[in-house]
Formats: structure tokens, sequence, C-alpha cells
């Protein structure tokens, strides 16, 4: 069988979620970004050893660029200390400029942020989705969870029919 006939497994292309920003924030849009790594840091993200968490986005229009602060990529042990990385440093984001100078703009209205959403890797490459996000109310977040009980309820009353 020929290689191009293979499919890769997706098995050992692991994807680190931020799943408390779906909860704190309403996403409005998202937008898919390349990031400007070390070759340790693509080790130890393929490792999923990576945190997105405490993480944030920042537009910034002259020059354009995004930038990633607060995320933390663990050392990868087997490179030895003198090849290592900062695991919290500061990462530019790759991003069309009319993209980022449209981010920049809706951002500078009140209440809104950009946060990382999700790494994961598409054809060898490590991508970042980042959403505009507005933060939610401590109402909004019962009422979600309630539509979700809901749901879950209704999920478990059909399949004990069937």
């Amino acid at each position: 069988m020929s290689a191009k006939g293979k499919s890769k497994s997706k098995s050992n292309q692991p994807t680190i979620e931020n799943r408390k920003a779906r909860h704190n924030y309403a996403i409005l849009e998202t937008l898919e970004c390349g990031l400007k790594l070390t070759g340790t840091e693509i080790k130890s993200l393929r490792d999923g050893q990576a945190s997105i968490a405490e993480g944030y986005v920042r537009a910034e229009e002259n020059p354009p660029r995004l930038l990633l602060y607060g995320v933390h990529i663990a050392e990868y042990p087997p490179a030895g200390p003198a090849r290592q990385h900062e695991p919290t440093r500061t990462r530019v984001l790759l991003a069309n400029k009319r993209e980022i100078l449209k981010l920049a703009d809706k951002t500078r209205q009140k209440g809104t942020t950009l946060v990382p959403l999700k790494i994961y890797f598409t054809r060898g490459r490590a991508k970042l989705m980042i959403g505009l996000a507005i933060g939610k109310r401590k109402s909004d977040k019962r009422q979600d969870l309630s539509k979700r009980e809901a749901r879950r309820e209704i999920d478990r009353a059909m399949s004990k029919r069937s």
C-alpha cells in the first residue's frame, strides 16, 4: 500500500481544551491561528503537556499582531536544561492582518475579550482556536446548567422508551 493510501491515526495528536472558557464566556465568533513555537514547546504539546485555562489573547494594531499570554506549556525533560523554553512566555499567534485588525476593533468594545479555546494539530502544525467572547453573568451560567440538565433528562427518558 502506498503512503498516500494510509490514514494517519489521530490518537497521537492531542487536543488541549479550555473547558472553563465556554462556562465563563459566551463565544461570539472563533478564529483558527497558527502558533509560533520553539522545538521543545512543540514536543511538549505533542505529549499533551499544556494548560490554556489561565490564558488570554491581546490584539495589537501597531504592528498588527496577536499575542498569547498566560498559557503554560511544560518543559520537555529529554531536551536537557540548556535547551529548555520558558513555560509561560508570551507567544505570537499567526493570523491574517485583516483578521487581526478586525479582532482588535471588536475587542475595544466594553466587555469583549479574546480567549484561547483549544490547541490541536492540523497536518502536523499546532493550531490555536481563539474566540471573541463576552463574560457571562451568574444567572446566565445557571440557565445553561438548567438547560443541560433538562436535555439530559429528555435523553434518558427517550433511551428508556426504546
